[in-house]
């Protein structure tokens, strides 16, 4: 044998060798240090995780998590959901809109998409967008006081502050709990 056959033999023998090590991890998965099993090839456990890391405090993290996620599974619109939201609390609306967009055509009846979308456009004074969505929120579930005290909300910012009371009053009459909406409420007199 020559030199060149002899090192190539070995670099088979080893690439060999990687590939059932590997093969072995996927059918025995062993924990890791941190107690999970690795995710190579589950989103379900990188949801999990990246929920573990949003509880903790740990955006980037979580976020990092449900974007591997997402790669492996595409388009789900509660991973996106989530992403748009820890975006949009690390400050990053524009790319949180975005992913409230791409959760949205995939779910284009869900009322908490439509006021999340509607909650940026607001942030970015794009008054008559987030009317839209409120709108469309309150088609889909007209029982929600979240998207009434939302929409009061929008409607003191565009200044129309006898239709924001309405919305207030209405949060209240379906959550009399409703602390948040009280107070706005009482600013209102």
């Amino acid at each position: 044998m020559t030199l060149f056959q002899i090192i190539m033999l070995g670099a088979s023998a080893f690439f060999a060798f990687k590939v059932y090590e590997h093969i072995q991890t996927l059918q025995n998965p062993k924990p890791k240090d941190d107690g999970h099993v690795p995710s190579s090839f589950d989103p379900e456990s990188l949801v999990i995780r990246a929920d573990g890391a949003f509880e903790n405090g740990d955006l980037p993290k979580a976020i990092a998590l449900f974007k591997e996620a997402n790669a492996k599974v595409g388009q789900d619109s509660d991973i996106l959901f989530k992403m748009g939201y820890i975006l949009e609390q690390l400050g990053d609306r524009d790319e949180a809109l975005g992913f409230y967009k791409e959760a949205l055509e995939d779910d284009k009846n869900n009322e908490y998409i439509h006021n999340a979308i509607a909650s940026i456009y607001r942030a970015n004074g794009e008054f008559v967008s987030a009317k839209l969505h409120l709108n469309a929120s309150l088609s889909i579930n007209d029982n929600n006081p979240t998207t009434y005290y939302n929409y009061g909300n929008l409607l003191v910012d565009m200044k129309h502050f006898e239709e924001a009371k309405e919305m207030y009053k209405k949060a209240i009459e379906m959550n009399e709990d409703f602390k948040e909406a009280k107070e706005e409420l009482e600013k209102l007199g």
